[in-house]
């Protein structure tokens, strides 16, 4: 049987110590430069270095420092339409997933198109503008993908639109970019990294590009995640963790996310609820789930990652079971869903919602059903 598979990738990395600096180089032949943020960002001091470094190499800067925490459709739209108002030839995203998936979308934004189009036809745009992508978190691996998450407000669910024209030119990871991140946005974000990695190891879709990356990610977020975020001085161990995300962001492109990210959409399209603290509390529920069919996979993970004690596949899959719900706990992230005020009189519209992601659960290596999914939800409520 014929094997085919593809990765797609940003054209250039940039990583390590003063890799920001290499920002000036990249406005040279450029007019006008939209910097995409949020206020957040802003306010930390994170946009003024960029702004600098552009402006030295001859570029005209203007700040979008508005872009919402999990955009609404019609708020990228507005957005979207205020970057062709802007004149601007590059755009430059400083900040998480939702300013990086907000950035990409205005890339590709074009007179009688509109986000709603994309959602509809995610092919249909194409590139209009470089990008370089600055995360400012170390987790959700938008820099590297071709993926954009809008919320859909009428639907109540988040939506993905996947088109490789919004991969980025550019991507800039320096870890002093995420020195000052407060440590639950840390640990929030680098669990939305390690679900990110061992979700595409353990996809339908896996390949040996995506098995490539995701090892590699899994091998630095279990040596580097808890003290990355909680030693704000280890700038190595920032700079470890900002690879381990893209990496586990061009694991996404190969591969893709499971039935975690499937099942987290409701949570945040309808409660509101961050991206990566949704998925870290399904991530333990869904690989116990997962284990009769992902033994292999998690025992690779565990000779990977340095277990020293268990023998069998299958002691070695509740290791590193077991080391996932420690990483988590470590780091006090919610357990519980009622901390966010979702109660069992909620289950049925998250199930229902839920199991509309199929382009996520189709990637899971077991079937989920309606009733499997109920039974998850119900493990962290």
């Amino acid at each position: 049987m014929r094997q085919m598979f593809q990765i797609k990738m940003p054209q250039e990395v940039i990583c390590g110590e003063y890799a920001i600096e290499k920002l000036k180089d990249k406005a040279h032949g450029h007019r006008k430069a939209v910097i995409f943020t949020d206020k957040g960002v802003a306010q930390a001091g994170l946009v003024e270095e960029p702004d600098r470094l552009l402006r030295e190499g001859g570029c005209e800067t203007e700040i979008f420092d508005d872009i919402p925490a999990e955009p609404a459709c019609e708020q990228v739209q507005q957005i979207t339409d205020r970057f062709l108002r802007s004149g601007a030839d590059l755009i430059v995203a400083v900040g998480g997933g939702s300013v990086m998936d907000t950035a990409k979308l205005a890339s590709l934004a074009a007179e009688g198109e509109t986000v709603k189009d994309y959602i509809n036809r995610p092919l249909l745009g194409k590139k209009r503008v470089k990008t370089i992508m600055i995360p400012t978190t170390a987790g959700t691996g938008s820099e590297a993908t071709p993926n954009s998450i809008v919320l859909v407000p009428e639907q109540e669910l988040k939506i993905g639109i996947v088109n490789p024209e919004m991969i980025a030119d550019t991507v800039i990871l320096d870890g002093m970019m995420i020195r000052n991140l407060p440590e639950k946005i840390a640990a929030a974000t680098g669990i939305d990294a390690l679900a990110h990695a061992i979700e595409c190891f353990t996809s339908n879709k896996a390949n040996e590009f995506s098995d490539m990356y995701a090892m590699a990610a899994l091998k630095l977020i279990f040596k580097y995640l808890v003290e990355a975020c909680k030693n704000r001085e280890n700038i190595e161990a920032k700079n470890r963790m900002l690879l381990a995300a893209f990496y586990g962001g061009v694991a996404i492109t190969a591969s893709g996310t499971t039935a975690v990210h499937a099942l987290s959409y409701p949570l945040g399209g309808k409660y509101h609820i961050a991206h990566g603290v949704s998925n870290a509390m399904l991530l333990v529920p869904v690989m116990r789930f997962n284990k009769d069919v992902c033994g292999k996979e998690l025992a690779e993970i565990y000779d990977a990652v340095g277990g020293k004690t268990a023998q069998t596949q299958e002691g070695k899959a509740d290791w590193v079971i077991a080391k996932l719900e420690e990483m988590v706990r470590e780091l006090g992230i919610p357990a519980s869903l009622k901390e966010f005020g979702v109660g069992r009189e909620d289950l049925e519209e998250l199930v229902e919602a839920g199991m509309k992601v199929t382009r996520l659960l189709d990637n899971n290596k077991k079937t989920v059903t309606a009733d499997d999914a109920r039974a998850l939800y119900l493990e962290i409520m």
